[in-house]
């Protein structure tokens, strides 16, 4: 790399036709906002030059007329907090309305550390605006600079029709800072390195920014054709029973800023009891749920192309007389090996599956973390994320997600966006473990309890927040009543799926 990168504003005016740009942003309102975080928002906007992490806009590149995305990286990190989010989707949003190709700069750390779970799920409404523009039939191009890790890189950054990156930028799922704070060791070297993840076909090239304009044109032009109107076959506005043939939004479920107090002491403590009670070895996961509620199950194994892993579980199952395909994450074997890219490909293709059949999907999230290792790096693991969220935003069959105890970071959040969440009352969803996160903010593990209740990562929280719609009570804690607990669980996938289809 070299020793200057490019603002964002320079990457514009490095790339478009000269005083083509045109700014889509709207003022950012900071008036919601504690006041250190208020201040600290605004010391990075003096910083950066920019008022939030990305800025959004139309231009013409060659001639060709783009909407553009650019990240930031020296405001916060590049981080996606709720402003930011909003802007990409409206930005994607009016593309998509406009009928014009989408060009995505990315440059950031991935989720805002300090508004946690509900900014770590705009990643989900980033990705369905993007899959409702490529099911428009219109083009979307994504340039990876320096650095592009985290949610980022697992979600929007991994779903363009071409994906090129800067020389020698940082690519990867988990950043090397993130994963040495939680390993206590470095990630090795050369693997998250843009000319690697071409030779492993998860990039498609390497482009100098000097070049970037030139590459863009040149695809824009064979891309043409495919920005008139036409009926697509994979467009949701012409697939019944979808959700924009149903009226609804596209975008999964986009939550507004609302600013929160302190959590008080007995808060911190009801949280941090309920997290450790979801990582007893004894808890009930998705084997339990299944032996002590459906009436019939049959297993499924592996993706089809010659991979598996016991991290899912695939299955066709009932629960009341309702057929429908199963996912779940199985915590048993997650213990000794975390979940990797063969299981979600194995889940994708239970997702595939149940639109071709017309059955619900159900998906039981219980899992502490995606494989970090340099293995799932190179095999796609951020990619697979990335396109089973796009793929469960696109569904058009009736949906439920259950989170049944643990939910960390890019492998929860993979199967999290169901038309209806389920929750157990001890569950929960983060970014990262509470005790990384932590180690990021506070250079301690100390702070652990007190984040996960900052960060909103409780089922109740998360219900306040519009993100999880029904709590199965857990009283007693579901290892000490599995079977009650399994029943109550299978009691309400019943209830929602029935909803859904009546």
């Amino acid at each position: 790399m070299s020793s200057h990168r490019l603002t964002a504003h320079e990457l514009v005016a490095t790339v478009v036709d000269g005083d083509s740009f045109v700014s889509w942003d709207e003022p950012l309102d900071l008036a919601g906002l504690s006041a250190t975080y208020r201040a600290t928002m605004e010391e990075a906007a003096a910083r950066a030059g920019t008022d939030e992490s990305v800025i959004t806009g139309a231009a013409r590149i060659h001639g060709h007329d783009v909407a553009l995305i650019i990240g930031e990286f020296r405001f916060l990190g590049g981080s996606i907090g709720r402003a930011a989010a909003a802007r990409i989707v409206a930005a994607i949003r009016r593309a998509t309305t406009e009928r014009l190709p989408l060009v995505a700069a990315t440059a950031s750390g991935g989720t805002r550390m300090q508004e946690g779970t509900p900014a770590f799920v705009t990643m989900v409404d980033i990705s369905a605006a993007v899959v409702a523009h490529k099911a428009a039939g219109l083009p979307y191009l994504v340039y990876l600079r320096h650095p592009t890790t985290g949610g980022v890189f697992a979600s929007w950054g991994s779903l363009g029709h071409m994906t090129i990156a800067e020389p020698q930028a940082l690519i990867g799922f988990l950043g090397p800072v993130v994963h040495e704070t939680v390993n206590g060791a470095p990630f090795p070297t050369g693997v998250q390195v843009a000319e690697n993840l071409v030779d492993k076909g998860i990039v498609d090239a390497v482009v100098p920014t000097d070049q970037l304009a030139a590459v863009a044109a040149r695809a824009l032009t064979l891309l043409s054709a495919t920005t008139e109107p036409h009926a697509h076959p994979d467009a949701r506005d012409a697939s019944p029973g979808s959700a924009a043939a149903e009226g609804e939004d596209p975008v999964w479920r986009v939550t507004p800023f609302v600013s929160r107090p302190e959590p008080s002491e007995e808060e911190i403590a009801a949280l941090w009891s309920a997290i450790t009670v979801t990582r007893r070895e004894d808890r009930p996961g998705v084997r339990e749920l299944l032996r002590y509620a459906a009436d019939d199950v049959i297993p499924l194994n592996g993706t089809g192309y010659g991979e598996s892993d016991k991290g899912v579980m695939l299955a066709l199952a009932s629960f009341g007389g309702r057929s429908c395909v199963l996912v779940g994450q199985d915590r048993r074997y997650q213990v000794a090996e975390s979940m990797g890219p063969a299981a979600l490909r194995e889940a994708r293709r239970g997702m595939q599956m149940a639109t071709q059949l017309g059955l619900p999907l159900v998906t039981v999230i219980d899992t502490p973390g995606a494989d970090l290792s340099p293995h799932a790096e190179e095999g796609a693991l951020a990619g697979e994320i990335a396109r089973s969220i796009a793929d469960m935003t696109a569904l058009t069959v009736p949906s439920v997600s259950v989170l049944l105890g643990e939910g960390t970071g890019g492998g929860a959040l993979a199967m999290l966006p169901a038309r209806r969440v389920i929750a157990a009352a001890n569950a929960w969803l983060s970014p990262l473990p509470p005790e990384g996160a932590s180690a990021i903010l506070f250079k301690d593990t100390d702070h652990a309890p007190l984040l996960a209740a900052r960060q909103r990562v409780g089922a109740e929280q998360m219900r306040q927040d519009g993100l999880v719609d029904v709590i199965v009570p857990e009283s007693p804690a579901a290892h000490e009543a599995p079977e009650a607990f399994a029943a109550a669980i299978g009691a309400e996938i019943l209830a929602q799926v029935t909803a859904q289809l009546s």
